[in-house]
């Protein structure tokens, strides 16, 4: 049986009191924008962020409402990458599943099982998938789930995730599947790209181990399968990834994040992001709660632009990166950086002011040996 940190029982549904709390939060006509394995691996990289976390959690449109706040980014999967990618998969996937098992080593689909895992909504779904896991593993035979539905609790409220597939293995074992279009050319693909692919699997892996750890013989594997396409042709071939230090940085990263409630229960009374709000009512609303905005936000939260807006504005350190940040210790300002490094602010005992000021002097000696002072 699967052990680990978060293993134990499905996560609760939230209290009614709270489920109210983020409707209002979300707007009375607006419907909860799920949380998907990518945003979860996004937050869980930036736990300090409540910004995101009460977003994530009250499941609001961040695109639409950066689209509201004048700050839309191009941000997300082009159509042309949708669409090709649902093609790929759809050709792994097409006769029971003959491509991916073959990836797998499994000579016929006849040897393996495909379950059917529709149900109402996605606790259903959850719990339809929960006890497939349980009937395969069980049974001791090659199981195809796909696109099974798991829950995973995140600051106190459930996240619900579809891996595009899991195989269950006839010794017990839990394989997650990862269906990516990238190419992988010769043998080999973008790094930064697999990277990506194996944080959001290490999310799977993590609500999969909920399941297992209430299931007799059942062990996640801590690798997951990365289906690709070979080279430069339509034809899938596999990696098998490791995501051990992914799944093990998730899992701390999770348990940082500060619990939905507390972060709403902070806000002023009245607040909400409904997008039927005016602009400045909706600023006034984000701005409420705090955000932990670094540059690699960019590439992972809609509304990153808005928030390196602010941070701009307000001189903060954070703009020029969490490297930074952490060498500046406790110069929060771009102005008192300046000013330390001038020798006009600052203790000179501090360690971070003494190094402004030698690379202040040092900048000052080469500039004026080069004539330009």
């Amino acid at each position: 049986m699967s052990e680990s940190l978060d293993s134990g029982p499905p996560p609760q549904a939230p209290t009614t009191a709270l489920r109210q709390r983020l409707a209002e939060l979300r707007g009375p006509a607006a419907q909860p924008h799920p949380l998907d394995a990518r945003a979860l691996a996004a937050l869980a990289a930036n736990p300090g962020c409540e910004r995101r976390a009460l977003l994530d959690g009250a499941g609001v449109n961040k695109a639409g409402l950066a689209s509201a706040l004048g700050s839309a980014a191009a941000f997300g999967q082009s159509q042309f990458a949708f669409i090709r990618g649902n093609a790929f998969e759809a050709k792994v996937k097409a006769d029971g599943g003959t491509e991916l098992l073959r990836l797998l080593g499994v000579e016929t689909s006849a040897q393996v099982r495909v379950p059917d895992l529709s149900a109402a909504g996605p606790e259903g779904r959850a719990a339809r998938t929960a006890l497939a896991l349980r009937d395969a593993t069980a049974a001791g035979a090659w199981t195809l789930l796909d696109h099974p539905m798991l829950a995973l609790e995140v600051a106190g409220s459930p996240a619900y995730l579809e891996p595009d597939a899991v195989v269950v293995h006839p010794d017990g074992r839990w394989t997650v599947v990862e269906i990516k279009s990238f190419p992988m050319i010769d043998a080999s693909a973008d790094a930064a790209k697999v990277g990506a692919a194996a944080r959001q699997a290490g999310v799977y892996v993590l609500a999969l181990e909920r399941v297992a750890a209430l299931t007799d013989g059942a062990e996640v594997a801590h690798s997951i399968l990365l289906v690709c396409p070979k080279d430069f042709s339509n034809l899938p071939t596999a990696s098998v990834v490791d995501v051990r230090k992914q799944l093990s940085v998730t899992r701390r990263q999770l348990t940082r994040l500060t619990r939905i409630e507390d972060i709403a229960a902070a806000l002023p009374e009245g607040t909400t992001f409904d997008l039927e709000r005016p602009a400045d009512e909706l600023t006034a609303a984000v701005e409420s709660v705090s955000a932990a905005y670094a540059p690699e936000c960019l590439a992972a939260c809609e509304l990153a632009f808005h928030c390196r807006e602010r941070a701009r504005d307000a001189g903060a350190v954070e703009a020029l990166g969490r490297g930074v940040r952490g060498e500046l210790g406790g110069l929060t300002t771009i102005g008192e950086v300046l000013a330390a490094a001038r020798g006009a602010a600052g203790d000179p005992d501090d360690p971070a002011v003494a190094a402004l000021r030698r690379a202040s002097a040092l900048r000052a000696e080469a500039l004026e040996g080069a004539g330009c002072r």
